[in-house]
């Protein structure tokens, strides 16, 4: 395993293991917080109430490879949780489920780089969120793509049968009241 030496990082921030090289995740402002914890919330639901496994939040280490990401939601399935249960450090297995919600500043390779360094490791699907745009983009594999937009109900039979979310929910902007 790749080990972080001799690299003055900022404490006050996150960084991701590619390559060898901490890479810094991007701050993420209120709408891209707000927007994935909506989401984090109702598929948090979803998978306890029916006994599928856990979901995880954006501060949560997954080994990728020979990377270490942390996708801003995972989700590992009931089948693929070890006897011993989570592990004290970071997992060594990929997620069923890797969602990233998009900053306007990603870099679309890099996008593109944690898709193929996903689907590479065994993730199932890949969910890309985009606030700017309102849409949730579902990848089965890095070529089958199906694209859900806020006037759409978010679905993912082949791996979460009956899980269905109104992305306009998703999406909203809580109002002052």
């Amino acid at each position: 395993m790749a080990v972080m030496t001799e690299v003055a990082l900022d404490l006050g921030k996150e960084y991701e293991l590619v390559n060898g090289k901490p890479e810094e995740k991007e701050m993420a402002g209120a709408r891209h917080g707000g927007v994935g914890s909506r989401l984090h919330r109702r598929l948090g639901v979803y998978v306890e109430e029916n006994d599928l496994g856990e979901v995880y939040g954006p501060d949560t280490t997954f080994l990728i490879g020979e990377n270490q990401r942390l996708p801003d939601i995972a989700f590992v399935s009931a089948e693929k949780m070890p006897p011993e249960g989570e592990p004290e450090g970071i997992w060594e297995i990929a997620p069923d489920l890797a969602v990233e919600v998009v900053s306007p500043n990603d870099l679309f390779e890099k996008v593109q780089d944690k898709i193929w360094d996903y689907f590479n490791a065994g993730v199932k699907q890949v969910w890309l969120v985009a606030p700017q745009h309102r849409t949730v983009t579902v990848y089965r594999s890095p070529f089958e793509i199906t694209v859900f937009g806020e006037d759409q109900e978010l679905v993912s039979e082949d791996l979460l049968p009956g899980f269905r979310c109104k992305l306009g929910e998703i999406f909203k902007s809580p109002a002052h009241h």
